[in-house]
């Protein structure tokens, strides 16, 4: 399945592009998400928990950038994961780009994924998949506007996950590039979205969609 999502970060893209790029910083601003290991500069392993209605999965995998154009701010990744119990996997191919908005940046990103074993049966509402991923694009965009302003990312309705490790770093990796010349912790993973309000958003979303229009 298909879908596009945006979100907007309150910097110019020359300020906005730096900070996307850089998967520590931004990593713990996904909800139920842990970066565990950098591969190496485009490749990346992690956890990210979700839910599809009632039931909670926890997603182990890999991430990479296949390609990165820092003058058209433009990237392409890949991404695969295994769910923790053996119900199944996801693998998707997303593309996101930058462009100018107001006084900040815009974020558009299309993705194309495709679940496997029982997983494809919990999700196989595309609404549902859709209003996750919308649901999780949110968050992440307000607790990552959060950081940007000094601020701690808020918990969301469900119970607060356990906090992310903070995620050594080799001396031969240590960041170079002025927007990551201060090194410190990462904030503390969000929480994953809840059932109930995931189940809400579907809700809403198939209501409006009766009315022929969506929610803004």
């Amino acid at each position: 399945m298909e879908f596009d999502n945006t979100f907007e970060v309150p910097l110019p893209p020359a300020e906005a592009w730096p900070v996307l790029m850089d998967i520590r910083r931004i990593a713990p601003c996904m909800p139920g998400a842990q970066l565990t290991e950098v591969v190496d500069a485009t490749t990346y392993k992690g956890n990210i928990g979700v839910r599809l209605g009632p039931v909670a999965l926890t997603f182990a995998g890999l991430i990479k950038f296949e390609e990165i154009d820092d003058t058209n701010r433009t990237a392409r990744v890949k991404a695969q994961g295994t769910d923790a119990k053996g119900r199944g996997g996801a693998n998707a191919a997303a593309s996101f780009r930058l462009e100018p908005a107001g006084t900040g940046s815009k974020v558009l990103v299309h993705t194309d994924l495709t679940l496997s074993g029982a997983v494809a049966q919990y999700g196989r509402g595309v609404g549902m998949i859709q209003a996750t991923a919308g649901a999780l694009m949110k968050q992440f965009a307000d607790n990552l506007k959060k950081q940007l302003a000094g601020t701690p990312a808020a918990a969301p309705v469900a119970a607060a996950a356990p906090a992310s490790p903070t995620l050594p770093q080799p001396a031969s990796q240590q960041p170079a590039s002025p927007q990551q010349a201060a090194p410190q912790a990462p904030p503390s993973a969000a929480a994953p979205i809840s059932g109930f309000s995931l189940m809400a958003r579907v809700i809403w979303d198939a209501i409006m969609r009766l009315f022929g229009r969506r929610p803004s």
